[in-house]
């Protein structure tokens, strides 16, 4: 019996350690706002080299991390994956033919941020989950900060 209950507490501690990782909304929006700040700062093509840089503890918190896209769908920084970088992704569509890049181009032009819901591939678990993305426009650039949420 006492197995049995250390495995359920080992489980329990698995499970808290994973939900503590997740970054939050308000996270996600101060690292977006912080990154169009460092861009402005910085100019944005050393700013998109930070983003990308995985040894970089700024842009990489939790499950967070922050991509830039132009308004032509161009990746210019992405600190999940750096093989996106030069790729141009905006006709992709999430697993229900959302074509959810396209639409944070279409959000951050005509509004300047906000959000856009889509389905995804967790980095952390590879399992497609509800993603909600805040993006904000660059005022140094064609384009767009993008950082978002697992929900």
């Amino acid at each position: 019996m006492k197995l049995k209950s250390f495995v359920w507490s080992l489980a329990f501690v698995a499970v808290a350690a994973v939900a503590q990782e997740r970054g939050t909304k308000e996270e996600a929006v101060a690292m977006a706002d912080a990154a169009v700040a460092h861009a402005k700062s910085v100019g944005p093509d050393q700013a998109f080299k930070d983003f990308t840089d995985k040894g970089n503890a700024t842009w990489h918190k939790k499950d967070l991390y922050v991509f830039v896209n132009g308004h032509d769908g161009m990746t210019k920084a992405h600190g999940a994956n750096d093989k996106l970088v030069g790729k141009n992704m905006l006709a992709l569509k999430d697993q229900d033919g959302k074509p959810f890049i396209q639409e944070m181009g279409d959000l951050s032009k005509k509004s300047g941020s906000g959000w856009v819901e889509y389905e995804w591939a967790h980095p952390q678990t590879k399992k497609a989950e509800g993603k909600a993305t805040y993006v904000k426009k660059l005022s140094n650039f064609d384009g767009y900060v993008g950082v978002g949420i697992y929900r």
